[in-house]
């Protein structure tokens, strides 16, 4: 007696193959998104087995993105054929909403800055810290959410800084935090860290070049208010 489950024991109707050429691709989850992706699971289990696994270790598809293919290959079902698909597949969508020497907006100013996150940051009842992570023209490669804090600090190591800045081959990174007072002035703590992440930049060659603290409709640029240096 077959105990266990695959694509094939769905209803034709239910298949993510068959879903998507009925309603679309934006009519699928995820998961159905990522089955497709992957092709085919191990034996015994179902592609989208494989895919709620991959969801559940990286909690998101941008968790997923931004995994390497070493910590994706770790994926029971996931294969280095596999991580390298997965990398592709994300790499390709980079690619179409516009990658390095493609388009993407160059970020020079606290007021770029700003114009990147305040959407992101409004109403954020939580302190939210972010990288943003440049190439050597200072455009954009992707924005990475660090550390969410509890409502009146966010706990932020160097590590996991760099570690998303490393990830993405970055020049240079631009820090981001929002205070959920509305006030953007700097804490001393702010100011401390900020120093700590600028030396571990240089240690690793990767320039910091400011830190810009989002208030509410407002924000302050560390560079240009602390004595702080800079890249």
């Amino acid at each position: 007696m077959k105990d266990s489950f695959t694509v094939r024991d769905l209803p034709p109707a239910e298949r993510p193959r068959e879903r998507l050429a009925r309603f679309g691709a934006e009519a699928l989850s995820a998961q159905e998104i990522l089955a497709l992706v992957l092709g085919r699971g191990v034996k015994g289990e179902s592609v989208m087995v494989t895919a709620q696994r991959l969801l559940s270790r990286f909690a998101s598809l941008q968790g997923i993105a931004d995994a390497s293919l070493e910590e994706l290959s770790q994926i029971n079902g996931i294969g280095p054929a596999k991580a390298a698909q997965l990398k592709a597949a994300f790499d390709l969508s980079r690619r179409l909403q516009g990658g390095p020497g493609e388009g993407k907006a160059q970020v020079k100013s606290p007021e770029d800055v700003f114009g990147v996150v305040s959407a992101a940051l409004k109403g954020k009842k939580k302190e939210h810290f972010l990288a943003l992570l440049l190439d050597t023209r200072n455009r954009l490669i992707r924005t990475a959410t660090v550390s969410v804090g509890s409502l009146d600090s966010s706990i932020v190591h160097p590590r996991e800084v760099f570690k998303e800045a490393i990830k993405a081959s970055a020049a240079s990174v631009i820090f981001v935090h929002n205070h959920p007072s509305g006030d953007p002035e700097p804490s001393q703590d702010d100011i401390e860290l900020t120093r700590r992440l600028v030396e571990a930049g240089k240690l690793l060659g990767i320039l910091v070049l400011d830190h810009v603290i989002v208030g509410d409709g407002s924000f302050l640029s560390l560079k240009a208010s602390e004595d702080i240096r800079f890249g």
